[in-house]
């Protein structure tokens, strides 16, 4: 698995020279959605958090082969078996003038693992931080860990004075409403400043000429435009109004690449997208009824009632993989085995569907973004016409990501579509303690929906500190064993990564679908 990774992320990685001519440029690109938010704390939407990286460091980074790497951290050793020491580097400055040291880490990191964080599930075993000196701090642990450094790939590090001075020590959260100054405004350490920002319209950033490492890009500024439909998001990119568009719609492929002076882009991608359920007494769209999804019989009846291989073919158009479990193929706690559909058998649906008690089906809401995932209002629409084939009447709501998020993360839908990379981990126990562990304030962070099954938590808490690679692994195995199983979730498929381009941009693709501007070169 490790080779198999290894040679994988090597091979998407388009490589961009290592100097940086004269000249320099703006690069222009667009996606489906705004960032949410550009507190760091505030969401776990990967699209947000791709975009914020332009602005913050980590402690430690992902380099053009996503491999770890320091970054503000330049070395860091295991003190305790709950204790990791980081050295900082020294001579870092934020955009607006603070030099970098211990006390902004410490304030980092009591921000990420507030309470009201809404990533707090994304440095889980974390459970304080001590400054030793100015450069030196330690960071305590529940126990042992193995992904820690995976973790902090994703943990921006911010100014404790400039906190201080905007009153936002304490993190955002899109889910709860709560909106600091952090919200709209950032002073990161990264290759780029934030200049200007319009909600829903766009965000300029510009060079930061005194970022500590050596750049690797031409550009002075980037433009960030969010274009939510694809028609407009396509002809901004044909007109030259834009120089990237992410992602590029399956349908305008061969448009596109037919076009001079334009190419597409193409690789698999970490992502699966599949469907979460609402395992609570009752369903939002059938209230005072008892909750059909609790039984397994119907969990694999909706299951078997979804013609994968047709939204394979037609709606993602022959460029997706189809998906039997929760990690794509790259992901550490993959099983070929375990990656196994169920066959799509309406009779067979309509068969578990009466066996549960439900032989006329039953009512349950199905919701999804139209901004977010490649496809997504059309699957979920191509979904509703299949359920309806066995009885199930949907009451299908679709909504843009900024609010679609936050009502998911309340636990307000019922059936949705939800979009996993399994990052920042790049492992299959992101999916493990934050969508399938229970929900108790350190587990199941992202699991909003009353999803509960014991021996799930306790796979979550023993991988969470075992150190042996192989029995961690077999853990991770078991759960999706048993998500696969009981249907606890219905995956459908690895979405592409698909990114439209001018033939003058030259910029790594990587299967976590992250833009990294920092590694772009505009040619003349």
């Amino acid at each position: 698995m490790k080779t198999y990774m290894k040679t994988l992320l090597a091979g998407l990685a388009i490589l961009a020279p290592l100097s940086a001519p004269a000249l320099a440029e703006t690069l222009r690109w667009s996606a489906s959605g705004d960032v949410i938010s550009y507190d760091p704390n505030a969401q776990v939407d990967s699209c947000t958090q791709s975009v914020q990286h332009m602005v913050f460091d980590p402690l430690v980074r992902r380099n053009k082969d996503l491999k770890l790497e320091p970054a503000l951290a330049t070395s860091w050793e295991i003190v305790e078996p709950n204790r990791w020491r980081f050295k900082l580097r020294q001579g870092v400055k934020f955009h607006e003038g603070q030099p970098l040291n211990a006390d902004d880490v410490v304030a980092t990191i009591q921000r990420q693992i507030d309470p009201g964080a809404r990533n707090r599930e994304n440095l889980s075993a974390v459970t304080g931080v001590e400054k030793v000196d100015d450069y030196t701090v330690d960071l305590i642990l529940r126990g042992a860990y193995p992904l820690l450094l995976n973790d902090l790939a994703a943990i921006y590090i911010m100014s404790k004075p400039w906190m201080e001075e905007h009153d936002a020590l304490k993190p955002g959260n899109t889910a709860t409403g709560v909106v600091t100054y952090a919200s709209a405004h950032a002073n990161g350490t990264g290759p780029f400043k934030l200049k200007s920002y319009e909600p829903d319209a766009r965000s300029v950033f510009e060079v930061n000429k005194d970022w500590w490492d050596k750049p690797q890009h031409n550009l002075t500024e980037v433009e960030f435009r969010p274009i939510a439909s694809d028609a407009t998001r396509v002809a901004a990119l044909l007109s030259g109004e834009v120089d990237m568009i992410v992602p590029v719609p399956l349908q305008d492929v061969d448009r596109i690449n037919g076009t001079d002076g334009l190419k597409v882009v193409e690789n698999p991608s970490l992502r699966t997208i599949m469907l979460a359920l609402n395992f609570k007494k009752e369903l939002h769209a059938a209230p005072g009824v008892a909750n059909p999804m609790t039984s397994v019989k119907v969990r694999q009846a909706l299951w078997h009632a979804i013609d994968v291989n047709t939204i394979q073919k037609r709606l993602m158009r022959g460029k997706s993989r189809v998906a039997g479990m929760l990690v794509a193929p790259a992901v550490t706690g993959h099983d070929d085995a375990i990656d196994v559909p169920l066959e799509y058998d309406v009779d067979k649906a309509k068969t578990l569907l009466a066996e549960a008690g439900y032989p006329d089906g039953f009512k349950t809401g199905l919701s999804c973004s139209n901004d977010r995932y490649i496809a997504d209002e059309q699957i979920c629409l191509a979904i509703s016409s299949m359920w309806a084939k066995i009885g199930v009447q949907v009451d299908l709501s679709v909504e843009s990501k900024t609010t679609y998020f936050p009502r998911m993360d309340n636990g307000e839908l019922d059936v949705y579509l939800l979009g996993w990379a399994s990052l920042p981990a790049m492992d299959g126990y992101s999916v493990l303690q934050a969508l399938l562990a229970t929900n108790d304030g350190t587990f199941g962070g992202s699991n909003p929906n009353g999803l509960s099954d014991p021996r799930i938590d306790a796979l979550a808490r023993s991988a969470s500190v075992e150190l042996e690679e192989t029995q961690r692994v077999d853990m991770l195995k078991e759960a999706f064993r048993i998500t696969h199983d009981d249907a606890l979730f219905i995956p459908l498929h690895q979405q592409p990564v698909a990114w439209a381009m001018s033939n003058k941009v030259d910029i790594p693709q990587f299967p976590d679908e992250y833009v990294r501007p920092w590694f772009a070169q505009i040619k003349k």
